[in-house]
């Protein structure tokens, strides 16, 4: 029918009526599912998946594994397939899940605060020689990761970890994941409060709870009472810091909303002071906000650090005080910088006690079960029933007596683990890489090990402390966005125009000390054959050029585009 002055709508085009679907927040009654990751934890808790594996896939076979317990729920219980061999980067974006799967898996045992017995140590070690082809690299996260795991051994090992008190229970998936801690808890000489109270706590109250074993993503803490600010604390979805209150004293400052990945973002105050004992009451209250408000809609929306963003700290911290507190915090300081620029204990230095613990440096953290075991024969031949594992991929032996500490030294050096690290050894972190990573694009742990050899022959004087963080793919686990050279992989051409394995380059990157992400240089890649000339360029560049007492980051955020390239 035409239109006439009387009908004037019937001219005018439809509106597409469209219902607002929200963020899939629960607590605005968003409960649909909104994506298929939601539907499978709707469907099954993760939790569950672990009779399966005991009673079904165990006994039946990688075949018998339905296909979201195999690609979802099972990472509740630290599983994830791995990478099948022999398929390029090239094709990580391209293929279907099912030609990247390999028929074993990747395996994480979580250490929560690093902390280890000799005897949790030994048996890990022995678990990867029988089980893991002998993997058994150390995480930036203080975990140990295991490959070549077959579905048929998985309840074995379970027993064997669990028989130490170990447990891989939410390694992976939308859960709360280790809690990283400092490693030096309880024995450093200038410890502002030891968290270990406060860490067990946590656990006790979020491990295997189906309370919080569905979250919109996954959910990092840290927590450390060390002054030398040695968790990674600003980035992690939440964080406790050690801090002394004028009236209160020592407690801890508390930071949400930290963590990388494509959408980088640093962690903010709450501006909040918490003692000791309050230290959980506040960390389950994050948690339930997070799983609450979170954003379940969008899978790359789902970090906390997104909320954060959204609210901003104030109604953050108003939210946690009014609805899951039922009372106000203190206000309390910022945490003081720290005067060291290297936070990874690494070295020799005296406890509270009197006695000593050594810090030392393995390779972009890969070992392997063999060298697990002696490093647990070596610390109890040396008076230590205690190791731990740092967010730099290396470890600590503990309770050392004074008399034993050279010994104990060239022990370690003779398995290659030195106490006295060049800078680039220190220095140098490496994610899992395209050996066993379906996410990844180039190959990132035996290139980081030829960096160093590389660097330690080429500028073999060069002492200031400098990060090099190579990594996979854009997802950032290896922190590359806060080294001082942050290398992200991914294919690039050659000078003869070929599509090569290579980098794109942040440069200047930095936490603790005024942290901040690194700064890209438009257009600057390099292949991986010319990694090593271009990071010794760069840093010849900044030992010519760097002021007084100069961080290399605070060089790069101010150096030409052309001394960066």
């Amino acid at each position: 029918m035409a239109a006439t002055p009387q009908n004037p709508a019937a001219s005018a085009p439809r509106r597409k009526v469209s219902r607002h679907r929200g963020e899939g927040q629960w607590a605005a009654g968003h409960f649909t599912p909104l994506n298929g990751n939601e539907q499978f934890k709707k469907d099954d808790d993760g939790l569950n998946v672990r009779t399966r594996i005991e009673t079904i896939y165990s006994k039946r076979g990688f075949d018998s594994i339905d296909p979201n317990d195999l690609r979802g729920r099972m990472r509740w219980w630290g599983l994830y397939t791995q990478r099948r061999p022999g398929i390029d980067g090239g094709k990580t974006a391209i293929l279907e899940p099912e030609e990247l799967d390999d028929t074993y898996f990747m395996l994480r045992v979580r250490i929560d605060g690093g902390a280890l017995t000799t005897q949790q140590l030994r048996v890990i070690g022995e678990i990867s020689q029988e089980f893991a082809r002998g993997t058994a690299d150390i995480t930036d996260r203080q975990n140990i990761q295991y490959h070549w795991i077959r579905i048929e051994d998985v309840p074995e090992i379970w027993e064997r970890l669990e028989g130490v008190g170990l447990s891989t229970v939410t390694a992976c998936g939308d859960t709360p994941r280790v809690m990283i801690g400092s490693p030096v808890a309880g024995i450093a000489e200038d410890e502002i409060i030891d968290a270990t109270p406060a860490l067990e706590e946590m656990k006790r109250r979020v491990l295997n709870n189906k309370a919080y074993s569905n979250l919109p993503r996954k959910f990092k803490t840290a927590i450390s009472g060390s002054p030398v600010l040695d968790v990674v604390h600003e980035i992690n979805d939440v964080a406790f810091v050690g801090v002394r209150h004028p009236e209160h004293g020592p407690g801890f400052d508390v930071w949400v909303g930290g963590g990388l990945s494509t959408n980088p973002r640093l962690g903010v105050r709450l501006g909040a002071w918490v003692p000791l004992d309050e230290v959980p009451d506040v960390y389950e209250g994050v948690l339930s906000i997070f799983r609450d408000y979170g954003y379940r809609r969008l899978r790359n929306r789902a970090r906390l650090k997104f909320l954060v963003a959204d609210w901003g700290p104030e109604k953050f911290r108003q939210v946690l005080e009014d609805e899951y507190l039922q009372r106000k915090l203190v206000d309390g300081p910022a945490p003081d910088q720290p005067v060291q620029q290297w936070r990874d204990h690494i070295g020799v230095h005296r406890q509270q006690d009197g006695r000593f613990y050594v810090g030392f440096a393995p390779r972009v953290g890969r070992v392997d079960g063999a060298t697990l075991t002696k490093i647990a024969d070596l610390a109890e031949s040396h008076g230590s029933g205690r190791v731990r594992t740092t967010v730099e991929q290396k470890m600590i032996v503990l309770d050392v007596e004074e008399g034993q500490v050279d010994s104990l030294v060239e022990g370690l050096e003779a398995l290659d683990l030195t106490a006295r690290p060049s800078s680039f050894r220190r220095g140098t972190m490496a994610c899992t890489g395209i050996e066993f990573c379906k996410l990844a694009i180039v190959e990132t742990k035996e290139r980081g090990s030829q960096l160093i050899d590389e660097l330690e022959r080429r500028l073999p004087d060069f002492d200031q402390p400098i990060t090099i963080n190579l990594n996979g793919c854009p997802n950032a686990c290896a922190r590359i966005q806060v080294a001082d050279i942050g290398l992200k992989g991914q294919l690039v051409l050659d000078r003869d125009g070929n599509q090569v394995e290579g980098y794109q380059v942040h440069l200047g990157g930095a936490l603790g000390l005024e942290a901040g992400f690194g700064r890209k240089v438009r257009g600057l890649k390099v292949t991986s054959d010319e990694l090593p000339d271009y990071v010794e360029r760069v840093l010849k560049r900044y030992q010519a050029e760097r002021e007084d007492g100069e961080r290399f980051a605070t060089w790069a955020a101010r150096a030409s585009e052309e001394a960066l390239s």
